[in-house]
């Protein structure tokens, strides 16, 4: 391929990566403004940024062997092109039905575009060392988009409104879809590529109903026929999904590289950093301008410090690994992040950002620590053969975890700050002190009939958000310490490590 087009084609690349990765954290500081304009619940909002990485994860496993057997340029053009699509219907949405579904447009096309790009550039650098120094550059694309994401997000929401976070898409994935149409070469190995139809159709199912249980279960009630029966319908996907999954010739899933439990061990860890870190994000917006009364702008320039911290880490994460080893960082990543989050439990509505951003960049340290270096002992732990497959199926199990914890942490968050709301009105005298306080947590406003001053019920709600932001960021800390002791598990077990490994000597 001739040197320009290679540069057109690593262009095309890296600003469609920066696209989709922009996509993950942009939305999140629009979410009280979406929740405003539309008139939305709680709950609408965590299938906003849910139904994005459900489709995400969902999709990813089998992104890859469609762009395998039926073309990786063509593949890719179809993403960007989806995604700029779903960003106009988000745009244009004047209901949440809509906007949910451009949304998990977005990211069943994110599925397409983010794993598609590495496959791309190691088709159009075959050298070692070139084919690093350009992937190294689209690592430092997704991470200057997840540093850019809430501090742009805030500006156009405060400046323009909530609807021109998704217009910025439509100019970058114009651009994107001519410089690949122009630069990319096609490829494809047809004879290589998975084809599961059963396996991805059982787990878009367990991964759909069980978001759907653990959002509904919010408003409903867990005990509700709704959540149960999404429940039930979970519990029998999963299982059908691993038998499928372990009869098949090429599944989308590697089940039996399951089998060998540092790489078990691993990928829980990757999930749980879904759970934990990226979730996270939902609930640092939502404290930042519910409970302390932030404008978008200025909440996205105090979610800054975890996206900076965690980029400088990354950075720098190739020569730590070199002196202190794989091991210590991988660990100490789990700790400090589980730690931060456990810290932030004593956040209060005017708590000093002087208190809060030494905790997010402490946050943003452990997942600059935790995220690389998980993801090279999990490819490290896989055989060569196979590296395809690791690589998506950490990816989409990381995925996976943060539709999770968004759904599960969401819902515990909203009621423990309804209940915490309900016990502060039934202590005023008020009456369906609990319906009032549901009314109050899910919309975020004043219920129609509350006898108190406006500013009074501003206080108490912001408390209540307060507390269930703490019982939320509690939880994800200690699923992110969970990790540590799986991994601390994972690193004992040595008898079955691949001797042909050696980058796992070093764990």
């Amino acid at each position: 391929m001739p040197p320009l087009r290679r540069k057109i084609a690593v262009a095309a690349i890296y600003l469609g990566t920066f696209m989709a990765t922009l996509a993950i954290s942009i939305v999140t500081v629009a979410l009280p403004a979406i929740q405003k304009g539309l008139g939305a619940e709680l709950s609408d909002l965590q299938w906003v940024v849910g139904s994005y990485a459900l489709c995400l994860s969902a999709f990813m496993l089998s992104a890859g062997p469609l762009g395998d057997r039926y073309g990786r340029k063509r593949a890719w053009l179809i993403g960007i092109g989806l995604f700029t699509l779903g960003s106009a219907i988000c745009a244009a949405a004047t209901s949440l039905a809509v906007l949910i579904t451009g949304s998990a447009l977005q990211g069943l096309a994110g599925a397409l575009v983010i794993p598609g790009a590495l496959s791309i550039l190691t088709q159009a650098y075959p050298d070692p060392a070139e084919r690093a120094h350009v992937i190294g550059g689209w690592s430092s694309f997704s991470a200057v988009s997840l540093i850019l994401g809430p501090m742009l997000g805030g500006l156009l929401v405060d400046n323009v409104g909530w609807p021109s976070i998704f217009l910025v898409n439509l100019p970058l994935g114009a651009l994107a879809f001519g410089l690949g149409l122009i630069g990319i070469a096609e490829s494809a190995d047809p004879d290589q590529a998975a084809f599961d139809p059963p396996g991805q159709f059982l787990s878009i199912l367990f991964l759909g109903a069980l978001t759907y249980a653990l959002i509904g279960a919010g408003q409903a009630g867990w005990a509700a026929p709704t959540t149960l029966g999404a429940l039930a319908i979970a519990a029998l996907a999963l299982p059908a999904f691993i038998v499928i999954e372990g009869k098949a010739s090429r599944p989308v899933l590697p089940i039996d590289l399951f089998r060998n439990l540092p790489f078990a061990s691993l990928n829980f860890a990757s999930f749980a950093l879904g759970v934990s870190g990226y979730s996270s994000l939902f609930f640092f917006s939502l404290f930042l301008q519910q409970a302390q009364g932030w404008p978008a702008t200025q909440a996205g320039w105090r979610m800054a410090p975890v996206f900076a911290a965690m980029a400088v880490t990354a950075v720098l994460f190739g020569r730590l690994s070199v002196r202190y080893g794989l091991r210590r960082l991988m660990l100490l990543g789990y700790i400090l992040l589980g730690g931060a989050m456990l810290m932030m439990a004593r956040f209060e509505p005017d708590t000093s950002y002087v208190t809060i951003a030494p905790l997010f960049m402490l946050l943003g340290i452990g997942m600059g620590l935790a995220v690389p270096a998980t993801s090279a002992a999990i490819m490290a732990s896989a055989p060569r053969a196979r590296s395809g497959a690791a690589s998506a199926t950490m990816n989409a199990l990381r995925q996976g975890g943060m539709t999770i914890g968004i759904a599960l942490l969401g819902t515990m968050m909203a009621g423990r700050a309804v209940a915490t709301m309900a016990q502060a009105l039934a202590e005023t005298g008020q009456m369906s002190s609990l319906a009032l306080a549901g009314f109050a947590v899910r919309r975020h406003e004043m219920p129609a009939g509350l006898a108190m001053a406006a500013d009074d019920f501003r206080h108490l709600l912001a408390h209540a958000l307060a507390d269930g932001f703490c019982l939320a960021i509690v939880l994800a800390g200690l699923v992110g310490l969970a990790a540590a002791l799986a991994l601390v598990l994972a690193l004992h077990v040595r008898a079955r490590r691949p001797q042909s490994h050696p980058a796992l000597d070093d764990l």
